[in-house]
């Protein structure tokens, strides 16, 4: 079994901002050799998370709408009263979506469905540079 990682890099402008990186990702899948395996997508940080959904604007809507709903911006978090930073609902946002997504590889693909693409999303209110490892872990050719 080999294992291989890798790094990618993202220029996001906070407050939810979503970025489809299926095709980042499938390129470090296709330098791996790996055919067979697991690819492991993880963002470092706690106020950015990964996910799987359909890249498409009016899903993209209904699922910001949905994560505002669970953790208002607007709402009173403890982590502001003691930091002051103002991104209490990032932490929260990022802790319910989660750092890290698992996808199966088999054949040299990632297994997604037909409408589903990875997406990377950063809760922060403010950009960020954010930096996204993928580690691919199977049997090569």
């Amino acid at each position: 079994m080999t294992v291989k990682s890798f790094e990618l890099f993202f220029e996001t402008t906070g407050r939810t901002d979503m970025i489809d990186v299926t095709d980042p990702v499938r390129d470090v899948l296709n330098q791996s050799g790996v055919i067979r395996g697991m690819a492991v997508v993880f963002v470092p940080g706690s106020t950015g998370a990964v996910t799987t959904i359909e890249y498409e604007s009016g899903v993209l809507e209904d699922l910001a709408r949905a994560i505002e709903a669970l953790a208002p911006e607007g709402a009173t978090y403890q982590h502001d009263r003691r930091w002051g930073d103002g991104n209490g609902y990032s932490h929260v946002r990022a802790a319910l979506l989660k750092p890290s997504l698992s996808v199966p590889v088999i054949d040299g693909r990632l297994t997604l469905g037909t409408w589903q693409q990875i997406v990377l999303l950063d809760f922060d209110n403010r950009p960020r540079r954010r930096r996204v490892i993928v580690q691919i872990m199977g049997q090569e050719l």
